[in-house]
């Protein structure tokens, strides 16, 4: 894994990362994937699962195994379940072992379990729903390392991911350089404009100033 490009992740937020899409005309930001417990920032590349409802085809292995069992450590599990808030597909012990691999954090377009577990052990993840029930005979997975969908937006393998208390976003590895370079630009300017109100300043002339409302269109000729 680049932890270099980690590392420059992990030193912004998913609200820098947002503007910056939209500064560059793309399309990355989902929403209502929120973490269930406080967890840190997390960043990496994507291993991802699709889930479909369970039918008369038995899986030959529980979901998430493979993808789980073969991640690169820094990778962050990526499962699409379509939304689905009926039905876990994480629980703890896939979550300990997840954390043992070397994995960053999980993120789900659907529900996990086992909450209380899993903020015990430390393990970072990210989800639309939580709730109690297995997903033993209800979902199974149809495919891993697939192209799969998060929040409405499309997660190839090896795109990255950042997530944090405000939510998940994603970044196509084709376009990763210029969505960092920008988000950097926006923070920078965000911090200079944080230091102006420290100084005294008013927000209505820190605002005015630093041009807030045309911020992300300086990029968009």
């Amino acid at each position: 894994m680049d932890t270099v490009t980690q590392q420059r992740l992990l030193k912004l937020d998913t609200g820098a990362v947002s503007d910056a899409l939209d500064q560059l005309h793309m399309k990355g930001a989902t929403y209502g994937i929120r973490p269930v417990w406080q967890a840190p920032r997390v960043a990496g590349p994507a291993v991802t699962v699709k889930a479909i409802a369970a039918g008369p085809t038995p899986p030959a292995q529980h979901i998430n195994i493979h993808a789980i069992s073969t991640a690169d450590p820094g990778s962050v599990l990526v499962i699409d379940n379509s939304g689905r808030p009926d039905v876990s597909c994480l629980g703890d012990l896939q979550s300990l072992a997840a954390k043992i691999r070397g994995l960053s954090g999980a993120v789900i377009d659907g529900a996990c379990r086992d909450v209380d577990s899993i903020r015990e052990m430390g393990f970072p993840v990210f989800t639309r729903a939580v709730v109690p029930i297995t997903a033993r005979g209800r979902i199974q997975q149809e495919a891993w390392n697939v192209m799969v969908q998060i929040g409405g937006v499309q997660v190839r393998p090896g795109d990255w991911i950042i997530a944090d208390g405000s939510g998940v976003v994603v970044i196509a590895q084709d376009n990763l350089e210029a969505v960092l370079s920008a988000a950097e630009d926006i923070v920078a300017r965000e911090e200079a404009m944080a230091e102006a109100v420290r100084q005294g300043q008013s927000i209505l002339d820190v605002m005015t100033n630093f041009n807030y409302e045309r911020m992300l269109q300086e990029k968009r000729a």
